[in-house]
């Protein structure tokens, strides 16, 4: 098989495909021109979450048969296409919980505790004052913490938290099962006494047509007053001028985000607020997460081949 990478990522994590042709990049990515020469003859393509895999992509594959993809969701990839030319597409949902967990715990930290902020102010001025009542956070133990979509992520954030000795309340489509709920002391509410009620609220759902904005104007006003936003899911989740109205007019204590709405893009006007800590998509983004990544992709390819191959098999017996 020939499998094509949109991006570079590291050999050694491949090391189970060797039987396999691997087209990877020697820069950090190919360019679309290159992509769309060279994906006319490959039979599986691995795309990163950050590359868009459209229709027009797709419809240069003579002979793609699979889209492995890098990454917990598949929104940059055409679905719709993608199922008409009956192509496989997979992700890789496991590798990334406890990173992603890590970072959500880690992002809501440094919010709470202004830690970003003062650690960027130690460094630019000498005016920064060391006193008992100066430079004041807020605790996380005691609070709520509300977790909107308490899947796989969701769960391991909400095992984090509960050692932190926080409240658990959670709001998905579907109610989790009882013992999800006793295993994280979690009591599900609906999605407005979520925001009335969470200190801290924490994103952990896909993005997709009905979760487009789910947090908007409407959502801050019924927010606990200084309440604080973190997102390591998806930035369209969050309509960001708003979130920007709110965090400038007092209703939130903070934000944490390491995902924006128009990713790359950021809105500049982030990077002026004192009460916003922001990281570069870096959720899934450890050493030991990406070679797991590499790992579980080239399990779906090996998986898909074994498919292919065992339905020839039955095919030819008959």
């Amino acid at each position: 098989m020939e499998i094509l990478f949109t991006t570079q990522l590291p050999l050694n994590g491949f090391s189970s495909l060797s039987a396999h042709k691997l087209i990877m990049p020697s820069t950090p990515r190919f360019s679309r021109a290159e992509l769309e020469r060279l994906i006319t003859q490959c039979d599986v393509l691995v795309s990163t979450f950050d590359y868009t895999i459209d229709k027009a992509l797709i419809d240069k594959a003579q002979k793609l048969k699979l889209i492995a993809n890098f990454g917990v969701g598949f929104n940059n990839v055409d679905i719709d296409t993608a199922s008409e030319r009956h192509i496989v597409v997979t992700n890789t949902p496991d590798p990334v919980i406890e990173p992603t967990a890590e970072q959500t715990l880690n992002l809501m930290l440094a919010i709470a505790h202004r830690t970003a902020e003062l650690d960027r102010k130690m460094r630019q001025t000498s005016d920064i004052k060391i006193g008992v009542m100066n430079n004041l956070g807020i605790s996380i133990y005691g609070k709520t913490l509300g977790i909107v979509g308490l899947g796989r992520i969701g769960q391991a954030v909400a095992k984090r938290a509960l050692a932190c000795g926080m409240r658990i309340i959670y709001h998905n489509r579907q109610r989790a099962n009882i013992a999800i709920e006793q295993a994280y002391e979690a009591t599900y509410v609906s999605f407005d006494e979520l925001l009335a009620e969470s200190d801290f609220i924490s994103l952990h759902v896909p993005y997709h047509k009905e979760s487009h904005h789910l947090i908007n104007d409407a959502a801050f006003q019924k927010m606990k007053k200084g309440a604080t936003l973190i997102n390591t899911a998806r930035g369209a989740v969050v309509d960001e001028k708003s979130l920007i109205k709110n965090l400038k007019n007092g209703t939130l204590w903070g934000a944490a985000l390491d995902v924006f709405e128009k990713e790359p893009v950021i809105s500049p006007e982030l990077f002026e607020l004192d009460n916003v800590v922001l990281s570069p998509h870096i959720g899934t983004g450890t050493i030991d997460g990406r070679l797991a990544m590499c790992e579980c992709v080239s399990d779906n390819i090996l998986y898909f081949e074994q498919q292919q191959f065992d339905k020839l098999d039955w095919v030819n017996k008959f």
